[in-house]
């Protein structure tokens, strides 16, 4: 990849391409369909909770990976990067719902607690992929960039934008994913009565229903990883190459 170059190439390969993946988006809704209606729930109450639930970790992913990217093209060389990158690996791996309590006493059972806690969830797996990114940068894209006389927002736009775009969609695959667990534990932890961790709780003892919603669960994660995700990363790995 050249890495002043303003090509593009397309996420999809053909209209059918993209008309099989958009086909994807009826999945979730069908089911959703069914299982309302098997479950007895009005179907209106049950897609407010998917969609609560799914608002709450776009808000934290959005935070949470431009948070992390300004941190990483930040720390990823010089002194900056000895000093603070251990200081990241340790932060990484301290136990997220230790904060919980304290986000909890803090705000209470919120939105702020849920999101607080997704964030720092879904941040550290976006910081290290860039950050790897980052360090494998060929010494000629470097020096391309320096030929190019790359300053300012050109040299963010054309240089280093496009080489942390392939970290930031790999580590946003780990990082979402980590997000969809920590979502409906957190949820039922601090006890919100709106969202899926309020749906789960309620059919708790009821094993049908718990299974159902599950396999709906990951029915959409699926669903979001075929739409959105995959395509994104082939098309970064191509973008890669050139």
């Amino acid at each position: 990849m050249h890495p002043v170059s303003r090509r593009r190439i397309g996420i999809y390969h053909s209209p059918w391409h993209l008309l099989i993946t958009f086909g994807f988006l009826t999945v979730p809704f069908v089911f959703l369909l069914f299982f309302a209606r098997y479950a007895h729930l009005a179907t209106d109450a049950l897609l407010a909770a998917v969609m609560i639930s799914t608002w709450r970790l776009i808000i934290a992913y959005c935070v949470a990976a431009t948070l992390a990217w300004i941190m990483a093209v930040t720390f990823y060389h010089g002194a900056r990067a000895t000093i603070s990158l251990p200081i990241f690996d340790v932060l990484q791996s301290f136990p997220t719902f230790a904060l919980l309590p304290v986000a909890t006493f803090l705000w209470g059972p919120s939105n702020v607690t849920v999101i607080l806690v997704l964030i720092i969830t879904v941040i550290w797996p976006i910081f290290f992929s860039i950050i790897s990114s980052l360090k494998m940068l060929k010494h000629d894209w470097q020096e391309a960039a320096t030929i190019a006389d790359l300053t300012g927002w050109d040299y963010l736009r054309y240089f280093l934008w496009p080489v942390t775009v392939p970290g930031l969609i790999s580590g946003s695959i780990v990082g979402i994913g980590n997000g969809w667990e920590a979502l409906i534990a957190t949820e039922i932890i601090v006890g919100l009565r709106t969202g899926l961790g309020e749906f789960f709780q309620a059919f708790a003892a009821n094993p049908q229903i718990t299974a159902l919603g599950v396999l709906g669960f990951l029915i959409l994660i699926f669903t979001i990883n075929k739409l959105l995700w995959l395509p994104l990363l082939e098309w970064s790995q191509h973008e890669t190459e050139e």
